[in-house]
Formats: C-alpha cells, structure tokens, sequence
C-alpha cells in the first residue's frame, strides 16, 4: 500500500537513492566516476570539462577534478585533440568509456522507469525537478 504522508515519501526517495547510489559501485567504477561518464557522454561538446561538470553537479573542483584525473588514468576519458585557448581542457570519452558505459548501472533504473505511462513519468520528472531545485535553493540559501 503507498503511503503518501510526506515523512513516508521522504523515507522512500531515500530509500531509492540509497539503493541508486550502491548500484553505482559496479565494474571498478564509484558512483561519482558514472556519474561524470555520464556527463561527459551527454553534454554539448564546449561544456565537457572538468569545471563545467563541477558546475553541473553543484560541487567544488577539487574532487571533481580528481574524478576526472581517475577516468583519464584509466583510459575511459581523453583530452580532445582541439583544445581552446586557456586553463580548461576539453574532454571526450575514449572507445572505452563508451564501451563501460554500456554496463552503466542505471540502466536498470531507466527500464523501470520506462515501464511508467507517459503521464507518470511527466508527473515524476516535474516532481523529481522541483524536489532537486527547492534543496538547491536551501543549499545555497543556507550554506554549511
């Protein structure tokens, strides 16, 4: 039976995100390297560096760099063979990466939520990015 007090909602998304986030340790790879995979197979090809994801992620450079370092290390990212001018460097997945990709965990995630209606889905996607915009809201509003 769905529950649909909030406390009860709350303890379901984290729930899911728990169980998302250990989906994530899968193929040598940690959650936060899949997720720049993910970025880096995804964004326009201007946006595909090491600050841009930091941007994206709403998180600081430091740690976001050394993902990417790990990725180039492990041959799953490169620089691009045009870079522009200045400090960013441009990147793009290897053959390899792409090919990791193909084991991406949250692809089990995505055939759920194929399994949705189209007005289900539409309803989680609204959801779901008003649940993400107010906590970045907060974030911001009321840094620790």
């Amino acid at each position: 039976m769905l529950s649909e007090s909030t406390s009860a909602l709350a303890e379901l998304l984290e729930l899911t995100a728990r169980m998302l986030h250990s989906r994530g340790y899968a193929a040598d790879l940690f959650p936060a390297q899949w997720a720049a995979l993910r970025y880096f197979s995804r964004a326009p090809i201007g946006l595909r560096t090491a600050s841009e994801l930091a941007r994206f992620q709403g998180l600081a450079n430091g740690p976001v760099s050394r993902t990417v370092r790990t990725l180039v290390q492990k041959g799953l990212l490169a620089k691009t063979a045009e870079q522009p001018k200045g400090r960013a460097e441009l990147l793009e997945l290897t053959d390899a990466g792409r090919a990791m990709l193909e084991q991406d965990p949250t692809q089990a995630v995505e055939a759920v939520i194929n399994e949705l209606g189209a007005s289900e889905r539409e309803c989680f996607a609204r959801s779901l990015e008003l649940i993400l915009g107010r906590l970045s809201e907060m974030r911001h509003a009321n840094p620790s």
